[in-house]
């Protein structure tokens, strides 16, 4: 079961428009059906209707006029035909415009696995392979991917050992039981081979599994886990190979179902964060204000695209029962807008959380713009980005480092000749390049004093005499007019800058 407005989001990406919904957005939808000229067929209240073979205008009216499906799909370009219009409006059923470049079968299979889930009707849900899996072999059953994550499991779990508790209330294997999954060979067999492999009680934590390879052709897409105290006779190995290849039909339709999900989410991120369309808001679940752009890069040595790949997966599939955020991925950055108000840490901490599903090797570099409503969104990503580029493994935040982000712009102009090549911080810097001088660092230490010359002696490390010697020989090298606060101020910027520049 699947809300009209979720269809329209992901055919958005098809070039479909919804020309009129008149019992609203929020109309559920179960079925798909195909339109036959040369059949009067029949459409369920709560089905999808494909107009194939809808000639005119004329014709459109009468099949949306007539039919009793919930929505309506037909080729053609907005504007609506007022004879469409009003056989919608008494009939109830929204009408859908697609481009009419876009293949009937294209739009029929996404159609499909949208309002479907990706499956076909009656077949269940993963929970419910779990619960077929567990009953014939005889034990409690998780479902789990590639990274020992749990997907789903069955209804009953009495009596399961401390690590499949953890396991489902944490919604992954314990470390340290797949460390030893891992040195027992589980995981390398998983990878060879499509048989199930008995693994008897590892640890006093650990007991016995059955396990079992869930794959689509060559990928491995998961495995499934039965918890047994001894092996199992053929008969039940059989049905649990059989299960995990329905387990695979399953995964393979829902992770179509999520790409086209992630493909309708991330245009409508991009639209929010280039325009600020507070309209894509309400369509992604997000509220009108307190909101941040959080902008990350992962790099895992040679796979730079596919940990940030990987990291666009993690975030759009949550890391959690709920996932509060809306992300796309631009390039190799990956944009999230999150509601968390004045307080950054909850950007931190979910910056954290994707960290903690990332493999270990993967180093993560995240900015976080300031508090936005919608038309301030574009201004939060450009401050993301700007914190992104001074992220140095630990995420950077502009609320915290808006001194940072300014000297940053600023050295961007300088790097484009817009900082003074003459005056007095560009004379002592080449003074101190040509003859090894330090008059640069201590007229920064001395501003930074605000004149202190005892501070600023500290700061530099050298007697306060010294500091007075080194200021007179700095006035013959350039006029230092000190007693300025104008200029005082724009020497402090230019010998800042000077740290930002590369």
């Amino acid at each position: 079961m699947v809300a009209l407005d979720r269809l329209v989001d992901v055919l958005g990406s098809l070039g479909t428009h919804l020309s009129c919904a008149p019992r609203g957005r929020d109309v559920e939808l179960r079925g798909v059906a195909l339109h036959d000229p040369a059949e009067n067929g029949t459409a369920a209240a709560d089905d999808v209707l494909l107009g194939l073979g809808v000639p005119s205008p004329a014709a459109a009216a009468r099949l949306v006029g007539s039919t009793g499906a919930a929505a309506v799909v037909l080729h053609g370009a907005p504007p609506l035909d007022e004879r469409v219009v009003a056989a919608a409006r008494k009939s109830g059923a929204a009408v859908l415009l697609v481009d009419p470049s876009v293949p009937w079968g294209q739009l029929a299979n996404v159609t499909q696995t949208v309002v479907l889930g990706g499956r076909p009707k009656g077949s269940g849900d993963l929970f419910a392979v779990a619960d077929a899996i567990a009953a014939v072999v005889g034990g409690p059953v998780t479902i789990e991917d590639q990274q020992s994550r749990v997907l789903a499991y069955s209804y009953r779990q009495q009596g399961v050992d401390p690590v499949r508790v953890q396991t489902i209330l944490g919604r992954r294997v314990p470390d340290e039981a797949r460390r030893s999954l891992r040195e027992y060979g589980v995981f390398t067999h998983l990878a060879r081979s499509d048989e199930p492999m008995f693994v008897p009680k590892l640890t006093d934590q650990l007991g016995g599994r059955l396990v079992v390879a869930v794959r689509a052709g060559r990928e491995l897409l998961g495995s499934v886990w039965v918890e047994v105290d001894r092996d199992v006779d053929a008969a039940r190995h059989a049905a649990l190979v059989d299960g995990a290849r329905t387990a695979a039909l399953h995964l393979l339709r829902a992770r179509a179902s999520a790409d086209l999900e992630r493909q309708a989410e991330a245009d409508l991120v991009i639209g929010v964060l280039d325009a600020g369309h507070s309209g894509n808001l309400a369509r992604l679940g997000l509220p009108g204000a307190d909101l941040r752009v959080i902008a990350v890069q992962a790099h895992a040595g040679e796979g730079e695209h596919g940990a940030a790949l990987l990291a666009f997966e993690r975030a759009t599939a949550g890391f959690g029962w709920s996932r509060p955020g809306r992300s796309a991925l631009f390039g190799n950055v990956l944009y999230t807008v999150l509601p968390c108000g004045d307080d950054p840490a909850v950007a931190v901490e979910w910056v954290r959380a994707l960290i903690r599903e990332l493999p270990p090797e993967a180093v993560v570099e995240a900015g976080i713009g300031g508090r936005a409503d919608a038309a301030q969104l574009p201004a939060s990503r450009a401050e993301a980005d700007e914190c992104l580029a001074l992220s140095a493994g630990e995420p950077v935040v502009y609320d915290q480092s808006w001194a940072r982000v300014l000297l940053r712009r600023l050295a961007a102009v300088a790097e484009a000749g817009r900082l003074p090549a003459r005056g007095p911080v560009a004379d002592l810097v080449r003074h101190d390049l040509e003859f090894g001088t330090q008059y640069a660092t201590t007229l920064q230490a001395w501003l930074a004093a605000q004149g202190d010359a005892r501070e600023a002696a500290r700061a530099l490390s050298v007697h306060p005499n010294t500091l007075r010697y080194r200021m007179q020989k700095m006035a013959e090298v350039t006029p230092l007019p000190l007693d300025d606060a104008d200029q005082r101020l724009a020497m402090a910027i230019a010998l800042a800058v000077g740290r930002y520049r590369t």
